[in-house]
């Protein structure tokens, strides 16, 4: 079952490839973006959406670090403090001789 899931995903890789492969030679064609100040940049059109695409990619992920940090201290510190609090439940239950 698990070779026959690992086939499948490797079929369904290979088709998404093919059809990006398809795309990026039908679209093959230079464009043009124009910028402020009459700058321009020539690029073919598969590369200019794979720019654009990365950076959003990497805006997306600038965008959520704050909150993954702001998290993670806020985990550390729960975790030190459920540290403490187990430790000193235990600590009585220690001293007292049985």
């Amino acid at each position: 079952m698990r070779t026959f899931f690992l086939l499948v995903k490797s079929a369904a890789g290979a088709a998404v490839f093919l059809l990006l492969l398809g795309f990026a030679v039908k679209n093959s064609d230079n464009v043009a973006v124009r910028y402020f100040l009459g700058m321009e940049w020539q690029a073919p059109l598969v590369f200019v959406l794979l720019v654009f695409f990365a950076a959003g990619i990497a805006l997306g992920v600038m965008a959520s670090l704050g909150i993954i940090v702001r998290q993670r201290r806020q985990i550390l510190g729960l975790k030190r403090e459920l540290r403490g609090l187990t430790r000193a439940a235990v600590a009585p239950m220690m001293a007292e001789p049985v």
